[in-house]
């Protein structure tokens, strides 16, 4: 922008010397019309980051309430092993399945939600497109086993498989957001206004203060931009990035709370905010 306004400044003093002078309303004018467009476009982003917080709130919660279902509402006999370990492989591959979720969203492969399930199951999510959809039918053929063990009441069934069409919701609505592009047209027109008014502006208040418009040019260039780029930082809620959605503390603490529920004794510990200003 500097630059550019430098590049006013001269061909307005040196080579257009007799341009028109414009008047100091065109400026006004053309401010106000950039201040809609970029009040647009942050508030969409906003919206966007703010849906995906949300989704991701609600599914902390339904992750808590699908681990207190099954860890206190499950009938098992004590002697009964079999079934014992399969309502816990039911809390644990759900871990997965978090972590398997965030994975997608952040196209960050780290492949930390195999810890939560077996090679067998490792093998068999792995062969699916989307990993997370496929621990859910995992835990889908899961619940139906313990349905038709009779541990699980139909009342029961229907409330815990209405739980899995929940988390189901949850990632589409994530990938919607993922994969729905912003209109590009917004952003690129927003950024060509910005410096058309940094034109503008140079030009406006070159006859009066001479080269220190370029500097007020600048300044007000840059009060815009930045306000639009903040937007567009929030456009994009699961990258990580400072003003992304905290997926990997959201996910951390879903482990946290669902192990303890469990009563393991090897519990991670919570995530530290980077330089005490932001989670990732």
């Amino acid at each position: 922008m500097i630059v550019m306004g430098a590049a006013t400044y001269y061909l307005h003093e040196v080579i257009i010397t007799d341009a028109i002078e414009l008047p100091t309303a065109l400026a006004t004018l053309l401010g106000t019309a950039i201040a809609f467009f970029v009040g647009f476009n942050n508030n969409q982003a906003y919206d966007r980051w703010w849906e995906a917080r949300t989704i991701w709130g609600g599914l902390v919660n339904d992750s808590r309430t699908w681990a207190r279902n099954i860890v206190h509402n499950l009938d098992i006999q004590e002697n009964d092993g079999e079934l014992e370990l399969l309502k816990k492989r039911l809390v644990i591959r759900h871990l997965g399945f978090v972590y398997a979720l965030k994975e997608a969203l952040r196209g960050n492969v780290d492949g930390y939600y195999k810890r939560f399930l077996t090679d067998e199951e490792i093998g068999i999510v792995t062969k699916q497109s989307n990993v997370a959809n496929g621990i859910l039918s995992l835990n889908a053929r899961a619940l139906q086993r313990l349905c038709d063990s009779g541990v699980v009441d139909g009342f029961r069934f229907i409330q815990m498989n209405d739980m899995l069409t929940l988390f189901t919701d949850h990632m589409g609505k994530c990938e919607r957001i993922k994969n729905t592009v912003f209109p590009t047209t917004y952003v690129f027109y927003t950024k060509l206004f910005i410096f058309i008014l940094t034109i503008f502006i140079t030009l406006i208040l070159g006859n009066t203060i001479g080269a220190w418009s370029i500097l007020i040019g600048w300044i007000f260039g840059f009060i815009f931009h930045i306000t639009h780029q903040n937007g567009m930082y929030l456009m994009n809620p699961f990258e990580e990035i400072p003003t992304g959605i905290p997926l990997n503390q959201i996910a951390r603490t879903i482990e946290i709370n669902l192990l303890e529920m469990l009563g393991e004794e090897n519990i991670p510990a919570p995530n530290k905010p980077i330089n005490d200003e932001y989670f990732l």
